[in-house]
């Protein structure tokens, strides 16, 4: 990461998953990375985005160990017990709905909520979450799939409102929502059919890429794994 400080810290919630841990993984072989934790349901302190008070036991169990130049937030669900995307109104479920605020939207907006004051003062700092190119207003030309596009939507919206706050006291932050993609993992592979995917590891290349030229003044967008600016 060329454009973090020297000896910069990072940190990743979901390392657990496909695109979070080769997350993990790259930022562990950058020789300029001092610091690189991840966060997860397994790990010590635990984070689980189904048991809200956990994000802030671990932000306040890991503040000593900051301050943090880049954390990455790369969780997301698209079906689980709780029901598949729906592929018209009538499928629509308050429970899977629910299910999909909790994971996609209230748990890295809690994330936000604790870990962004302890981002670096005074030099560059990224906080970044995993959105999806569906949960674009904007871009929906397909329809379907209701809980998980509202709850990317609602992401995006965190960030951008995030993103204005922090700028008050963290000037050289960027807050960023991230679109990594079809990539080959357990979320998308019943999903993908005939779309073109790729490996996790490539996927987290380019999303650090993007994230290693995002200015300050881009802080609150929307943005593509290959750089390009996504409509809300």
């Amino acid at each position: 990461m060329q454009s973090l400080p020297a000896g910069y810290r990072a940190l990743v919630l979901g390392a657990s998953g496909a695109i979070g841990g080769a997350l993990a993984a790259q930022l562990r072989d950058d020789p300029y990375c001092a610091k690189m934790l991840t966060l997860g349901r397994s790990t010590t302190p635990a984070v689980d985005f189904d048991a809200p008070s956990s994000i802030a036991e671990a932000a306040h169990s890991l503040f000593t160990q900051g301050p943090w130049n880049l954390v990455l937030v790369a969780t997301g669900m698209l079906q689980g017990p709780t029901g598949k995307p729906e592929k018209r109104l009538t499928d629509l479920s308050a429970e899977h709905m629910a299910a999909s605020f909790a994971v996609n939207t209230i748990g890295p907006a809690l994330a936000l909520a604790h870990f962004a004051p302890q981002l670096a003062h005074g030099e560059r700092s990224v906080l970044a979450v995993l959105s999806a190119k569906v949960g674009s207003i904007g871009d929906n030309r397909l329809g379907g799939w209701y809980s998980y596009r509202a709850s990317k939507a609602a992401l995006n919206m965190v960030v951008k409102t995030a993103a204005i706050e922090l700028a008050r006291t963290h000037p050289q932050a960027v807050v960023a929502a991230l679109h990594p993609g079809t990539v080959d993992s357990a979320l998308s592979a019943p999903f993908r059919g005939a779309q073109i995917w790729r490996p996790a590891r490539d996927a987290a290349r380019d999303l650090l890429a993007v994230i290693d030229g995002l200015q300050p003044e881009d802080s609150g967008g929307f943005w593509a794994y290959d750089g390009q600016r996504l409509p809300w």
